[in-house]
């Protein structure tokens, strides 16, 4: 029989429930309709809890009227199949150099073993999930990079079979969302002579979300958000102020091509660029649905 305290407990506790509801309200209506792109990575595609709980917040997105688009990366799975043949992975600014060997590799994993799981993962918590590559309905053309040295910056620096995006064709992405499914998006890219090319997870969602339109782009990352050089959070950022974290060391490394693609897609026409913490338990729809912002968010100006 349940006492007086019991039947209190379960009220609060219903309170609660009715009081989340009540906040996530206002932003079920304002983004309903609207695109929201996540670029899914890190701890949260490697913790089991953490992936149940991105599945069910890309669903939730779905359910109350927003579409939707996921791009994965797969960094630490690729570092394992490189380790089991032999190979070291190697970085240049943040980017993965890949020659021919590495790339066979990069697809094995991004289309086929990560790409896969994740969309196993959002149907099993009652979406319909769609896998793509770049090169699914040509979705993304892409071209070889190279990139400048920082000691001679006339010369440039070679790293294999890695894309620069040269064009999106959404038609494929759009033709998903508008019959309810979720794309689900690798990020690998044909070029004009048909190789195939690896590219930055980060910069493909940053690109998908401009020619969407977005409303928001949400990277997922394994730091509370981007932390200035004491370790404090920031929690807004303008395109003066990145410029500046750049230019004293603030922001390297893997954290390079993410702000440089947020503040792309800012100034590109997402309305709202949020880099938040993957590790925190249902940490997107925290950040869409509720007041609790939980990274940092990226403006234009």
């Amino acid at each position: 029989m349940s006492t007086p305290s019991d039947s209190a407990a379960l009220a609060l506790a219903g309170h609660q429930k009715v009081a989340i509801l009540a906040e996530a309200m206002p932003y079920i209506r304002r983004f309903h309709g609207k695109t929201i792109v996540v670029k899914y990575g890190g701890n949260a595609m490697t913790d089991d809890q953490l992936k149940r709980s991105f599945a069910q917040d890309v669903v939730m997105l779905r359910l109350v009227g927003m579409n939707p688009v996921v791009v994965h990366g797969g960094g630490p799975q690729i570092e394992q199949l490189l380790a089991k043949v032999g190979k070291k992975g190697e970085f240049v600014q943040g980017m993965r150099v890949t020659d021919a060997e590495t790339m066979d590799i990069v697809e094995m994993v991004l289309a086929g073993q990560v790409n896969k799981e994740i969309v196993e993962l959002i149907n099993h918590a009652g979406g319909k999930a769609v896998g793509l590559t770049g090169q699914d309905g040509g979705l993304i053309r892409a071209r070889r990079m190279t990139l400048s040295s920082r000691e001679q910056p006339e010369a440039r620096i070679d790293i294999g079979q890695v894309g620069e995006i040269e064009s999106i064709d959404p038609d494929v992405i759009r033709t998903l969302g508008a019959s309810g499914f979720i794309p689900v998006i690798a990020p690998i890219g044909s070029g004009r002579d048909g190789e195939t090319y690896n590219i930055n997870a980060d910069v493909v969602a940053g690109k998908i979300a401009e020619v969407l339109k977005a409303e928001k782009l949400v990277l997922l990352t394994n730091t509370p958000g981007v932390l200035d050089q004491k370790g404090n959070l920031i929690t807004g950022l303008t395109a003066r102020q990145i410029d500046e974290l750049f230019a004293d060391g603030t922001i390297s490394g893997g954290m390079l091509p993410k702000i440089s693609s947020a503040l792309d897609a800012a100034k590109g026409g997402v309305h709202s660029v949020h880099i938040v913490d993957g590790r925190v338990d249902h940490c997107v729809l925290l950040e869409i649905l509720t007041d609790l912002g939980v990274g940092t968010m990226i403006r234009s100006h």
